[in-house]
């Protein structure tokens, strides 16, 4: 019954995560004044296509989405506020008026594909400002966002302190409450670096966040293959007995502290930003309401930090390294969409778009070929582990059958 109380809470949050996101507001609310300057940057980049200036031309539709579509938080209030689909959508036909200045298209068909994202812009600006950003508005909005950006770094430390504790390590858990902590702090400077030191451009920083998120990707996979082949009761007694203590004493420990100090990290940063556009504007009863969303948004993380924290001292040894696995690995493939549509987005990399293919956010898919290719071979990888895993089990059942036969 314990159990099942526990996973009951844990699937409950998790669900009042997703259906109420973060919301994200410009100051006065008025996006369509976003609208407005990316109309004028794209007919700026039309006149100069049409004056044979193609590299400069796509230069300024950089401009328009990095600029007022980006950092006037659009492209977040869309993908939060509307859907991620959406916000799909939105950069492709970006990058579709990018291609066609580089085939060399007609200067009424590149005018008529701006005419319809701004359109499309238009539209959106007009869903947004629906949303009210009075005090109860703002309230809702900060609440939402530090705890849909927490949930996924607090289910990575609860799952990894666990872990520690179940394998006799408990004096072990400060390291990775130090991580946490080191990775605030990381993200707080890197976040006001990006804003006030560095003249870093949208597509550095959309590319910066891509690679965090590969490196996410690499460690969040391999913690959980690793702990996927500890899930026997007779294997995980078998390390505890010959390896534990000198592996967590040096390179699992290391693993598992980056492990935790990505995951905060990655949304740490984002989530500074995210408050900095937040409060900018606001006067003193909205900043107030502000942090009283943040404050009620922390406690609902501990909430969650504690169920997992607690709760899974409950669970049977396998489940709970199962489980274990399954979320961290579900990380991983979600990351691993996400980190190519930013590399993407910063130009870092191609996209190639498959039309008609579902946007799922939830599962970090996206509708071009180089995202599903690198989730594509996530997915492999997780076979050839599971096959190998297999052979391993029966070579290790068979010769502890021939040691007893013997004895």
């Amino acid at each position: 019954m314990q159990i099942r109380f526990w996973r009951t809470g844990l699937i409950l949050m998790m669900l009042l995560v997703w259906i109420i996101p973060g919301r994200v507001y410009a100051a006065d609310s008025n996006w369509n004044k976003v609208v407005d300057q990316i109309e004028n940057t794209l007919q700026q980049a039309l006149k100069t296509y049409v004056n044979g200036d193609v590299a400069e031309a796509k230069t300024q539709v950089n401009n328009a989405y990095y600029g007022p579509y980006e950092s006037g938080q659009m492209e977040k209030a869309v993908k939060y506020n509307i859907s991620s689909k959406r916000n799909a959508i939105i950069e492709e036909e970006f990058r579709q008026i990018r291609k066609a200045m580089t085939a060399g298209a007609s200067e009424a068909d590149v005018k008529q594909r701006m005419s319809e994202l701004v359109s499309m812009l238009r539209d959106d600006a007009q869903t947004l400002s629906k949303s009210s950003s009075g005090p109860f508005g703002l309230f809702l909005s900060s609440f939402g966002i530090i705890l849909r950006e927490g949930i996924e770094a607090i289910l990575v430390i609860a799952a990894i302190i666990a872990y520690l504790i179940k394998s006799g390590n408990q004096d072990k858990v400060r390291v990775i409450y130090q991580s946490a902590l080191f990775a605030l702090g990381a993200s707080a400077l890197t976040a006001i670096g990006l804003k006030y030191l560095f003249n870093i451009s949208g597509a550095s920083q959309e590319n910066l966040e891509g690679i965090t998120m590969l490196i996410a990707v690499v460690v969040l996979f391999s913690v959980s293959f690793w702990l996927i082949g500890k899930a026997d009761a007779k294997r995980w007694k078998n390390y505890i007995e010959g390896k534990v203590q000198t592996s967590v004493t040096s390179g699992n420990t290391l693993t598992l502290w980056l492990a935790a100090f990505l995951a905060v990290y990655r949304e740490g940063a984002e989530t500074v930003l995210f408050y900095q556009a937040l409060v900018t504007g606001q006067d003193r009863a909205g900043v107030s309401m502000i942090g009283f969303g943040f404050l009620g948004g922390a406690v609902a993380l501990v909430a969650v930090f504690l169920i997992i924290r607690y709760g899974s001292m409950r669970v049977p040894l396998k489940p709970f390294f199962i489980g274990t696995s399954i979320l961290m690995y579900y990380l991983a493939f979600m990351f691993a969409g996400e980190a190519i549509t930013e590399l993407q987005a910063g130009q870092m990399i191609s996209a190639s778009t498959i039309p008609g293919f579902p946007v799922i956010g939830l599962l970090g898919i996206y509708p071009t070929v180089e995202s599903l290719v690198a989730q594509g071979i996530l997915l492999v990888a997780t076979a050839i582990g599971f096959v190998w895993y297999a052979l391993s089990s029966r070579r290790s059942a068979a010769v502890a059958g021939g040691k007893r036969k013997a004895g």
